[in-house]
């Protein structure tokens, strides 16, 4: 290859990145983080396999939650100091080899061990999507890195829809086999879609990356509330879609895993009518967007505990669910990428930290309360954590009148 070749190669095309191009991130994001939530509807038969008792069931998902969060914490910032091509081709054969060996686990302790290393390697979509805004250029970014987080979004709730589908024709195992080819097909493409890029070089050193992310959080109120609410509002949606199969799965409705996975694509509607959150959060309306998506998330859960008696209104509120839920997460999205916007991939690693923790919370609190107190317990525990995000919430806004009424007493003409 000539020099002029190589040069050629490693330039960014002026145009930025195609109509396709964005398209096939968005798919490879929601792909990559599918591989996280395919467990959800799986966990009665996993259980029943491996012999892994209803209470300790859940730990399937709190681990992957658990790796989720190691990985945002350890590998994101290497994509600000390394070619994110290379890193995405590295982390999706891994991610392959990690789902090959959740089909094929024998026992539970390396069913958890390969979920956990699932979990680490599905950070992948956050090195996907950083690596499409700094490949977009400036007047199309939004639009391409918009596209993309709906393929996140899309990812997350057809998971449970495409796993319940595949499982009912060939077993659990199936869904993680048929997710490592998807993963190896994925890489293919990448390969060719991506544009290479001249390597930049970069005086900031690894552990100075990994420090800044949390004395960021640390030193910006803004960011430490809004990684709050997404721990709790993420505590809430994991107690909800981890232990729905449960009750759905056995007598007196017994319905299949195909039609339970169909479930999320509700939530998905949802989840598509909370894109005008960020657009709402850009005209100075997040504040009050938060506040009303977290008082629909509570009222949600009255409509979740008719489950035993009806499955129409449990529809409206697994529908009120995910709307409440992803327009905060959307709006929180917006707010920490808008305090300091050169940083914007750290900061929303660190958000995404918050986010994993409250996921794995649910996860296991949910499947534990489940096996004792039935969906009762899960519809109070579920409440519960909507509550505390909305008490969260309006006492950040007393506090925010407070200090405004202080600056007025000690500047009366200001």
């Amino acid at each position: 290859m000539s020099e002029n070749t190589a040069d050629a190669a490693n330039r960014v095309p002026a145009h930025g990145l195609s109509r396709v191009q964005t398209l096939i991130i968005a798919v490879a994001a929601g792909m990559s983080v599918a591989n996280i939530y395919y467990a959800q509807p799986l966990l009665d038969l996993m259980a029943h396999d491996l012999g892994i008792s209803s209470s300790s069931i859940g730990l399937v998902v709190t681990l992957t939650q658990v790796g989720y969060g190691l990985g945002l914490i350890f590998i994101v910032p290497i994509g600000d100091l390394t070619d994110r091509r290379k890193l995405t081709i590295i982390q999706g054969l891994l991610s392959a080899i990690a789902l090959i060996v959740v089909a094929t686990a024998g026992a539970k302790t390396i069913l958890f061990a390969a979920m956990s290393a699932v979990g680490l390697l599905a950070v992948l979509v956050q090195i996907l999507v950083a690596e499409a805004a700094a490949l977009a250029t400036p007047v199309q970014r939004g639009g391409v890195v918009g596209t993309v987080t709906s393929g996140v979004v899309t990812g997350i709730l057809a998971a449970r829809s495409v796993a319940g589908t595949i499982a009912d024709f060939g077993g659990w195992r199936t869904v993680y086999l048929t997710s490592a080819l998807l993963m190896v097909a994925m890489v293919g493409i990448l390969v060719r879609v991506l544009p290479r890029r001249a390597a930049e070089r970069h005086s900031e050193t690894y552990l100075n990356a990994l420090v800044s992310v949390p004395s960021t959080f640390l030193r910006e109120p803004i960011l430490l509330f809004r990684g709050i609410l997404a721990l709790l509002i993420f505590a809430s949606f994991s107690t909800f879609w981890t232990s729905l199969v449960l009750p759905l799965s056995a007598p007196p409705f017994s319905y299949s895993h195909t039609l339970i996975g169909l479930f999320g694509l509700v939530g998905l509607a949802g989840a598509i009518g909370a894109t005008s959150a960020g657009r709402l959060a850009d005209k100075g309306y997040g504040r009050w967007t938060t506040g009303i998506s977290l008082a629909l998330l509570l009222a949600s859960w009255g409509l979740i505990a008719f489950l035993p008696l009806s499955i129409s209104v449990l529809l409206v509120g697994v529908f009120a669910l995910d709307l409440a839920v992803q327009a905060v997460h959307v709006t929180n999205l917006s707010v920490v990428v808008g305090v300091h916007p050169h940083k914007s991939g750290r900061l929303i690693g660190g958000y995404m930290i918050f986010y994993s923790i409250g996921s794995a919370l649910g996860a296991i609190a949910a499947t534990a309360t489940y096996a004792r107190y039935g969906w009762s317990g899960i519809t109070i525990l579920g409440a519960a954590f909507s509550a505390f995000a909305l008490a969260v919430w309006i006492s950040s806004q007393l506090f925010s009148v407070r200090r405004s009424n202080n600056r007025s007493v000690e500047c009366p003409h200001g």
